[in-house]
């Protein structure tokens, strides 16, 4: 929907984006695929815990998606910026159904080692760095600017809706069929995305400038460096993103050991995650107009950091439950102002090198963070790990008041 076709309304509803046709095809397919992503990835931490008793391995399996981001994102947002994005989103959803199918037939013949099985993660991550900074990078083109927080909000209603079904699928699969038929659906879900991808008839085409790659790549990342707001957001990304990972990189093997559930009791705890994002989604704006973007984020990982120790101190299902769906709430408010404060930062011509970089940053955390709390998860538990991750937040949330992300967000909507 062109800017000038929107209704002028003061105050863009959550939902309002829906209204553009095609972000609202863009939306549902997203949702298929992101439902497909979240099993496959219950299939994934599951199967490496069958294949070896190993905690560095297990967050292994998550830092073997994030370590291509890291050190592709920005090539990738460079392609994005030159090449046609919906050719690009097109080849890295054929890339993507491949590497998945291939782990579902080797996983269904039980040929699956575990060093091939984070090899074939790793190939995973390299279609979704390509993926990323060029599907980030195109919604700004499905709505008008004053709707942007709102779709970026909606992109992540869509992610956590998946996460809030697809993990309990994954474990129902899983514990029903086996693995592969995890990574079999997954395959099935580009299907959507590619449809949506064909029909799309673009009109805006990138170019190069007659800049050489390295040029581009060069003028991203000066750009991100010299601009005050972006610089802060990557840097509170990283801050955050460090010790909250001990959630993901150590859930499976609380799960397992603390909480004594198999496959179907990890996919609900996922599930609860995704719940308390979606519930999150729709306190967001209000939130943040009462206390704007920097106290938002100050007090979200504070709360964070309280939910994730009592997370490691619990022996009780419902109970970890319960903890469970507002820290999903809490991961999606931190991410998503900081998501959406970078898109509104970005100008267009450098919008996926710049999102990149937000990638680039986000990963970095992961990744550290997954390989130090799977390191000290086997050197003492699991729940010491995140204990420890705890006890850093509030650390990082304090000296992180010192990088304001200004108030673009809150005058916008």
């Amino acid at each position: 929907m062109p800017a000038d076709e929107a209704p002028d309304l003061s105050r863009p509803t959550t939902w309002q984006p829906l209204q553009s046709p095609m972000f609202r095809m863009f939306w549902l397919a997203s949702l298929a695929s992101n439902l497909g992503t979240w099993i496959h990835e219950v299939g994934a931490s599951w199967l490496m815990t069958d294949l070896v008793d190993s905690a560095v391995m297990v967050s292994a399996v998550r830092t073997s998606m994030s370590l291509p981001i890291l050190f592709l994102a920005l090539p990738a947002g460079v392609l994005a910026d030159r090449m046609d994005r919906r050719h690009l989103l097109i080849m890295t959803q054929l890339l993507m159904l491949s590497v998945a199918a291939t782990m579902a037939a080797l996983s269904w013949a039980e040929r699956v080692h575990p060093m091939g099985l984070l090899g074939l993660t790793m190939l995973m991550g390299i279609g979704m760095v390509l993926h990323m900074p060029t599907w980030q990078a195109s919604t700004p083109e499905l709505v008008p600017r004053r709707m942007l927080p709102q779709a970026v909000a909606m992109g992540s209603i869509s992610f956590n809706l998946a996460r809030s079904v697809g993990p309990a699928v994954g474990g129902i699969l899983v514990g029903s069929f086996g693995a592969w038929s995890a990574f079999a659906v997954n395959a099935c879900s580009f299907a959507g995305v590619l449809v949506v991808l064909i029909t799309w008839k673009r009109t805006r085409l990138e170019h190069s400038n007659g800049k050489s790659f390295v040029e581009s790549m060069t003028e991203g990342m000066r750009f991100v460096r010299d601009d005050r707001t972006m610089r802060h957001v990557l840097l509170r990304v990283l801050m955050f993103v460090l010790p909250a990972s001990a959630m993901w990189s150590q859930l499976p093997l609380i799960a397992r050991y603390q909480l004594l559930w198999g496959s179907r009791g990890f996919g609900l705890l996922i599930g609860g995650l995704g719940l308390g994002a979606v519930l999150g989604a729709f306190l967001i704006d209000r939130v943040r107009r009462r206390l704007g973007s920097d106290q938002l984020l100050t007090v979200t990982m504070l709360v964070f950091a309280v939910l994730l120790a009592c997370l490691a101190a619990s022996t009780s299902k419902i109970l970890s439950f319960l903890i469970i769906v507002p820290l999903g709430g809490c991961w999606m408010t931190v991410l998503t102002t900081l998501n959406a404060t970078a898109q509104m930062t970005l100008p267009q011509p450098l919008r996926a090198r710049g999102m990149a970089c937000y990638l680039m940053s986000l990963a970095l955390g992961m990744a550290a963070g997954s390989m130090i709390w799977g390191q000290i998860a086997q050197l003492a538990s699991p729940a010491t790990s995140v204990i420890v991750a705890a006890g850093v937040l509030p650390v990082m949330a304090l000296v992180g008041k010192s990088w304001s992300v200004g108030t673009s967000l809150t005058e916008d909507s």
